[in-house]
């Protein structure tokens, strides 16, 4: 080839790849990172999955969303509100939703081409020096860029997916702590009542022994019943503190806003429980567990076989030369221009481990779709199996425990006005009534813990975590505040 077709062969060949790494460029210059890292596309994912609450997410701490909710603290806070301020002032869902936009940063990074690479050498030899320029590209990368921006696009729906569990988890988490928070402060309103009957049994049972019409066996079993009745509300009111402490942490509040007023009381029992027969195919259509498992083994799938494909040639790359000769005595100047391909020979290294590595990933991320799916369906069972038996349970104290104490109490006090019955038999039966009345409303509390759990294993996630949290946080209360 002479020189002159020489030159006109590499000027086209040099034409061709800058028309091709222009193309890429226009195809990578497409990503562009989301103004919200993608949070608009959580809201809707966890649209319905949060309760009554519109989840309204705030990714960082703004003025806006301050005054959202110092407005919701100005009343007494409900479960709805406590879920809200949650979704508004939780520095963790910031943190998760901080990581959603790391994700959608990597999706618009894998989009992007990656630089070439520019050298110069400079040798001599005699009179003649060579300066060598040579830019390359990495030719895999160019080529499989549109891949590696539809794998990380596919990750960033994993990253939505994940992040919508954790709000779905936050919205549970607080409206179980608000729900134990308020039964707590409902039982250590009536134990008070209890150690205070206890109080004027113990002062009555002292005037009678002092008098003679009483043993010191008597009064030590009165002096020992408020005792009793003390430790017990030590337990109530500690239990209250703590509970109310840990839903100060979920809704993310402290110096004045922690001074926050609860509701009085729990909300009433729904009138009657709708019967479900699809709770199995509900949960594996709307659990987004579910469907991260599913979607991550999809993604898996797709990577295996890229790695079969790319893995004898994941170092290729493409560099184009510009030699200049200068021969300083005869004064003259001669270049050449060429292209170098670079090609990793697969000696040792034939990719078998690579694919076996590959096969071993998909074959975790089925066998992770099918735990998911089985647990969902046995979760979703259990919660409803839970949430009726605590509603049955919670109707019985409500509809027959409780009438059946007042209807005592009453008797008990007529007994008592007409002489038949003494003081003793009133603060006996109106300890045994606060007691009734207690009991009532920790069934009241878990009928409405196993409802935030049924609606979160039917549309959320597995709420085992959630309820494993709930318990450590109720727990060691005593008889006055027992465990979920």
């Amino acid at each position: 080839m002479n020189p002159e077709r020489k030159k006109t062969f590499f000027a086209r060949r040099a034409s061709r790849l800058s028309a091709a790494a222009l193309a890429v460029a226009v195809l990578g210059g497409c990503a562009s990172v989301s103004p919200d890292g993608g949070t608009a596309d959580v809201q809707a994912l966890v649209a319905g999955k949060t309760g009554t609450v519109d989840a309204r997410l705030a990714p960082q701490d703004t003025p806006a969303a301050q005054a959202a909710v110092a407005e919701l603290l100005k009343a007494p806070v409900d479960a709805e509100s406590a879920v809200r301020i949650a979704l508004l002032n939780n520095a963790s869902l910031r943190g998760s939703l901080a990581t959603l936009g790391v994700s959608d940063a990597l999706r618009v990074q894998a989009g992007t081409l990656p630089n070439p690479h520019f050298s110069i050498a400079r040798l001599r030899m005699g009179d003649e020096v060579e300066i060598e320029r040579m830019l390359t590209f990495n030719l895999v990368g160019l080529l499989t860029l549109p891949w590696k921006y539809q794998w990380q696009t596919q990750q960033h729906e994993l990253a939505k997916l994940q992040a919508a569990q954790d709000v779905i988890r936050l919205a549970a988490h607080t409206r179980k702590a608000w729900i134990t928070a308020v039964a707590a402060q409902q039982t250590a309103v009536y134990m008070r009542d209890a150690k205070e009957a206890a109080e004027a049994g113990d002062e009555l049972a002292r005037r009678m022994a002092r008098v003679g019409n009483w043993s010191k066996l008597r009064q030590a079993r009165e002096q020992l019943t408020l005792s009793d009745a003390t430790a017990q509300l030590a337990r109530a009111e500690q239990a209250a503190f703590s509970a109310r402490e840990r839903l100060t942490r979920l809704m993310g509040l402290w110096g004045a806003q922690a001074n926050f007023r609860l509701a009085e009381r729990l909300p009433d029992l729904p009138k009657d429980v709708t019967p479900m027969t699809d709770i199995e195919a509900r949960a594996l259509r709307e659990r987004l567990d579910v469907r991260s498992a599913m979607a991550e083994s999809r993604y898996v799938a797709e990577q295996m076989g890229f790695t079969r494909v790319t893995g004898y040639v994941d170092g290729m790359s493409i560099g184009l030369i510009r030699n200049s000769v200068f021969d300083n005595d005869a004064g003259t100047k001669a270049s050449n221009r060429g292209v170098e391909l670079e090609l990793p020979l697969p000696l040792f290294d034939w990719g078998g481990a690579r694919n076996a590595r590959a096969r071993a990933v998909y074959l975790q991320s089925a066998a992770r779709v099918q735990e998911t799916a089985v647990n969902a369906r046995s979760e979703a069972r259990e919660a409803y199996f839970a949430y009726r038996t605590a509603y049955d349970l919670a109707r019985h104290y409500r509809d027959d425990v409780v009438p059946l104490r007042k209807f005592i109490g009453e008797e008990m006090l007529l007994r008592y006005n007409g002489m038949l019955a003494s003081t003793w038999d009133l603060l006996a039966d109106s300890r045994a009534q606060v007691m009734a009345v207690n009991s009532a409303i920790e069934a009241q509390r878990d009928f409405w813990l196993a409802e935030t759990d049924l609606q979160t294993a039917l549309t959320g996630t597995s709420p085992g975590a959630i309820a494993g949290a709930t318990a450590s946080a109720v727990g060691g209360g005593g008889d006055a505040a027992a465990g979920h």
